[in-house]
């Protein structure tokens, strides 16, 4: 069985009405995925408000457009090395459930990369790495264009940050 998903950019086009399209993105050299369904906009970093007393990877709110939204610092919550935000820095506001009802946050990357399809039977499984691969949240894995690709599960990633914020160090 081929192990490398049948993705290719959302430009393009996917014959399979089941493949899901997801916006890929670079955190710390690495590429992430989250299915573009809750990604809301992108937005180029402006900073934000620090609000004392919350965990380091919430770095502050951001005013959108009269919504207050939380800002979760990726890295942070990784726990990958940290990285001075630049030109390249975005803001990737997503639109989630969580077991309050809706939420949207915004999440800070490197920077954005592509939107591919990817077909339901391309996704596999996280490999059994311990805790920390569960509390990442990661969806599955997908190889896109020859690279692995880590897949996000957004609902339960902002659920863990903001509904009930600890500063358990990263995941």
């Amino acid at each position: 069985m081929n192990a490398t998903a049948t993705a290719v950019p959302a430009s393009v086009g996917h014959e399979a009405r089941d493949a899901a399209q997801f916006l890929t993105f670079v955190c710390a050299g690495e590429e992430y995925g989250v299915e573009i369904l809750c990604v809301q906009e992108i937005k180029g970093w402006e900073g934000v408000t620090r609000v004392p007393y919350t965990p380091s990877y919430l770095l502050g709110v951001m005013n959108l457009r009269g919504v207050i939204v939380p800002v979760i610092d990726l890295r942070v919550r990784f726990g990958l090395p940290a990285r001075a935000m630049d030109g390249s820095t975005v803001v990737v506001v997503v639109r989630v459930r969580s077991s309050h009802g809706e939420k949207t946050a915004g999440i800070v990357v490197d920077g954005v990369s592509e939107v591919y399809s990817v077909a339901p039977e391309d996704i596999r499984p996280a490999p059994s790495l311990g805790a920390s691969v569960d509390g990442a949240c990661v969806r599955g894995l997908a190889t896109v264009d020859g690279k692995m690709v880590m897949l996000l599960d957004m609902d339960r990633l902002v659920s863990t940050c903001i509904d009930a914020p600890e500063e358990t160090g990263p995941v």
